[in-house]
């Protein structure tokens, strides 16, 4: 195992908050449980620890299919493994984004004036610093005021032709603006992941990520895994 991983030729960083009772959710109202259902006290020669979970599709970090808000397109089961690999954009806006925040045109157009043109087929996370209060569950949801994204850059990342958005906060949309960014980008056949944890251990550019949901047959969102990869040095 050891020798596997000194000549894997990736860093990986966990990009998935942990699931457990009382975490941020949409409606404030966790929906995570997790029982034990047999606790080593089986009679065979090996005893098990057998849990049963119920929560909700879309709890902490986790994926929203195309399906989400828009009947007859892919539900989560029929997402291809093609695109839940990607190339990984960063796009750090921590040192602004407040509760009122929204990710401008201008913001991506300064960001591509350093970095150059988003690609075709990128995964772009927006970074805004909001995970700091994840363990603090009545500030992350603030009454539904967090840093989100504009129609407008929206848009503009669609016309790039990014596979998928990302953000580390409830919704890239806030509940005030009507859910432009799901409508742009689910409608385009693409998919957002939301409560992104630690994306300031990603760099701007080089890095992959694997976005990995429970694979559930007509499913619109899912709990995923999300992992990035950097190559090293």
């Amino acid at each position: 195992m050891k020798i596997i991983s000194s000549a894997f030729p990736y860093k990986i960083i966990d990009l998935t908050h942990t699931l457990e009772e009382n975490i941020s959710s949409w409606n404030g109202s966790c929906g995570f449980h997790q029982e034990v259902k047999l606790d080593y006290n089986s009679k065979t020669e090996i005893s098990f620890r057998v849990q049963q979970l119920k929560m909700h599709a879309g709890i902490g970090t986790h994926l929203d299919a195309p399906a989400h808000c828009n009947l007859g397109k892919k539900t989560i089961d029929q997402l291809e493994l093609n695109n839940l690999v990607a190339p990984c954009v960063m796009i750090d806006v921590s040192n602004r984004a407040d509760e009122h925040y929204s990710l401008s045109v201008e913001e991506i157009e300064l960001f591509e004036k350093n970095y150059g043109i988003i690609e075709p087929e990128s995964f772009v996370i927006i970074k805004t610093g909001w995970d700091r209060f994840w363990k603090e569950p009545k500030l992350y949801h603030n009454n539904f005021h967090f840093p989100s994204v504009s129609k407008e850059a929206a848009d503009l990342l669609i016309q790039r032709k990014v596979i998928g958005l990302g953000i580390d906060t409830l919704s890239p949309d806030r509940p005030e603006s009507g859910y432009p960014v799901h409508a742009a980008f689910l409608g385009s056949e693409k998919y957002i992941v939301e409560n992104i944890a630690h994306a300031d251990h990603l760099p701007v550019k080089g890095s992959f990520i694997m976005a990995l949901p429970i694979k559930t047959r007509h499913g619109t969102e899912a709990p995923i895994r999300l992992v990035a990869l950097i190559p090293k040095p």
